[in-house]
């Protein structure tokens, strides 16, 4: 008996050890109810925690790369036109009013038909940038092709359109692009109205000169320390620049009877502000010309003067106005209206007293980057996100009702009372359905 009860014990005490062995071979202990292995220490410190929380900065970092649609609203807005996948960095109207060429960091440039501006549909037409894309952008005189600057590629490369039958275009880039010139980065390009020169501009003090075919006919040092803004003139005659010193300088780009290339003269500068000039813009006609400063005003000068005669600029106007970096303004084509762009807000003034008429806040995800009026100063468009957002230019109706009522108190002749009588009849109902829409 003694000896059965002596194995009996044995056996106990075996399967007991083989059962806590199995436990200890088991691996991690888990947490009570959950199946999920317990939280290991290390350095003091859960590892399960850690890589949740890695897991979380990952689907952050991973929705900081695909930026969310920035949303805005107002009553002005006529449209929002989104095609593009990345930022808008550059705009440029077609001198007959036709179209408006975009360009972003998602490699295409995209043409839109500025009569659908108030549809529904806003269709666009897409030109690939191959192995690039372009962050400057400019239709030529004769709308037919435009110009663009490559990110990478650091120079010029030119697209032709090409109309087919169904109205849509077909885009080919030319087989060379133009030879690197600039040693410090672009950050502003142009074409002249006459078609006879293209304009590039650099961040350091350099304005380049070109003809059609890529070849540099004229170096300018601006001596202003940097470039801040460069533009050509719409009438084609004149290059400007504005920078670190108080002042925008103006010069003359001279041609010969035959079209040939003469030389570049200073034909004027804008002197007035008292800090550095972040941006410029022209009327139409060249006759007008707004600047904006650092100092916290804007001006508008008369430029129609005979500058070869030493005659200087005349100031019309200043007004104080907010400024933040980036900072663009610019000039409706007609002179009666200027728009100021400041980070990601923009603000519209009349020309006549200076009074502030539209405020819009937030209006892009991102800073403004390119501000513009259509020819037919109707339309007021920015970029900054991947969006373009379309105002109505409230403010150039308005102005256009008090000028030809203020015309129209003045005259006696019966056929230009007429016109100016039509002219208030056309803008006034303008007016009337914008705000019908609104309301």
């Amino acid at each position: 008996m003694e000896a059965a009860a002596l194995v009996g014990i044995s056996l106990f005490l075996g399967a007991l050890v083989l059962l806590l062995l199995a436990g200890l071979g088991r691996g991690s202990p888990r947490e009570p109810g959950t199946g999920e292995p317990a939280d290991q220490k290390v350095n003091g410190e859960a590892v399960r925690q850690i890589s949740g929380l890695k897991r979380q900065k990952q689907h952050q970092r991973s929705r900081k790369d695909k930026p969310q649609q920035h949303n805005f609203t107002h009553p002005l807005l006529a449209a929002a036109l989104k095609g593009h996948s990345g930022c808008v960095t550059c705009l440029d109207f077609s001198s007959n009013g036709k179209y408006l060429v975009s360009c972003a960091d998602d490699r295409t440039v995209r043409i839109w038909s500025t009569k659908d501006f108030l549809e529904r549909e806003h269709r666009c037409m897409r030109a690939n940038v191959e192995l690039d894309h372009a962050t400057l952008v400019c239709f030529s005189p004769d709308s037919r092709a435009f110009i663009t600057w490559l990110a990478n590629g650091e120079t010029i490369r030119v697209f032709k359109m090409t109309k087919k039958e169904d109205g849509n275009f077909t885009f080919t880039a030319a087989p060379e692009d133009f030879p690197k010139k600039h040693k410090a980065p672009i950050i502003n390009i142009g074409i002249a109205e006459t078609g006879k020169f293209i304009m590039t501009a650099s961040s350091d003090t350099t304005i380049l000169i070109w003809d059609l075919k890529g070849e540099v006919l004229a170096n300018i040092n601006t001596n202003q320390m940097n470039n801040a803004f460069a533009a050509v003139s719409p009438c084609g005659r004149f290059v400007a620049s504005c920078g670190f010193t108080p002042d925008v300088k103006v010069w003359e780009v001279c041609f010969g009877k035959g079209g040939d290339f003469r030389e570049v003269t200073r034909a004027f500068e804008l002197k007035g502000h008292s800090a550095g000039v972040y941006s410029f813009s022209f009327s139409n006609d060249s006759r007008r010309m707004v600047t904006v400063s650092k100092d916290g005003t804007w001006k508008l000068w008369d430029t129609d003067v005979e500058y070869k005669k030493q005659q200087d600029p005349y100031l019309l106007l200043t007004g104080k106005c907010e400024v933040m970096e980036p900072c663009r303004i610019a000039l409706s084509p007609d002179a009666r209206v200027l728009a100021i762009s400041s980070s990601t807000s923009i603000t519209v003034y009349n020309t006549r007293r200076g009074e502030k008429e539209e405020h819009f806040v937030s209006v892009h995800g991102e800073y403004i980057m390119d501000l513009a009026f259509d020819i037919n100063s109707r339309y007021l468009v920015s970029c900054g996100d991947r969006a373009i957002r379309v105002f109505h230019n409230t403010a150039g109706y308005r102005a256009v009702v008090e000028e030809m009522k203020g015309m129209l108190k003045k005259t006696t002749n019966e056929a230009t009372r007429e016109r100016l009588q039509q002219q208030i009849t056309d803008a006034q109902n303008a007016l009337d359905s914008i705000y019908a829409k609104k309301d």
